[in-house]
C-alpha cells in the first residue's frame, strides 16, 4: 500500500502567464514534515500529425530554456476551461496550416511528475489538408515532414530529444500497429 503525503501548509510562491510555483509542507511516511515544490500548468496538447504518404509533421522552433532549437511534434497549452480535443485541431491549425478530418485521442502523459502537475493529451491527427499558418506573434515555427523510421532513427541519434514527441510517437507507433493487424 502507498502512503499519502498529507499537505500541512501551502504557500503560492509565484504566479505566472504560464506557470505557478507553490510550496507545500507535507507529512511524510517517516513521519516527518518535508517541504515539496509544486509547479502548476495548465496542461496542453501534443500532436502527431500523418500524411496521406505517411510522413509526419514536425516543428523546429528555438527554445530559450535550451538556448537553440528543437525538432518536436505540434503542440501547445490548453486556454483556460478548453476542451483538449478542440484544442488539438486549433493548434494544428495555428502552427502547421494543417487542418485534420480525423482526431484520434491517444493517451494523456505528465511529463515530470516528481514536481509538476501538467497533463499532455495526445492526438493523432490524420486525413490532412494543407491551409495557412497562423502561430502566435511570438512564434517562430519551421515546418517538416519526415518519415516514422527517420524520426526513430533520429531518436536512436539522440538528434531528437523532446520528450513529448518520443512519448506520443511511440503512443501512436502503437496505435497504428494495431489498426493495421
Amino acid at each position: 500500500m502507498t502512503f499519502k503525503e498529507e499537505t500541512i501548509k501551502s504557500e503560492m510562491v509565484y504566479k505566472g502567464r504560464v506557470l505557478n510555483l507553490r510550496r507545500d509542507e507535507v507529512m511524510t511516511v517517516s513521519g516527518r514534515p518535508s517541504v515539496r515544490e509544486i509547479v502548476e500548468h495548465g496542461g496542453g496538447v501534443a500532436l502527431v500529425a500523418v500524411t496521406d504518404e505517411g510522413k509526419i509533421i514536425m516543428e523546429r522552433q528555438f527554445r530559450k530554456p535550451l538556448e537553440r532549437d528543437v525538432l518536436e511534434i505540434p503542440a501547445g497549452k490548453l486556454e483556460p476551461g478548453e476542451d483538449p480535443f478542440e484544442a488539438a485541431g486549433r493548434e494544428l491549425a495555428e502552427e502547421t496550416g494543417y487542418r485534420a478530418a480525423n482526431i484520434e485521442y491517444l493517451t494523456r502523459y505528465y511529463p515530470s511528475v516528481g514536481y509538476c502537475q501538467e497533463a499532455l493529451y495526445m492526438y493523432l491527427c490524420t486525413g490532412l489538408t494543407k491551409g495557412e499558418t497562423n502561430p502566435d506573434e511570438d512564434e517562430a515555427i519551421d515546418i517538416y515532414e519526415y518519415s516514422f523510421e527517420e524520426l526513430c532513427g533520429m531518436i536512436d541519434r539522440g538528434e531528437l530529444e523532446d520528450g513529448k514527441s518520443i512519448a506520443a510517437l511511440f503512443a501512436a507507433s502503437l496505435r497504428i500497429a494495431k489498426k493495421e493487424k
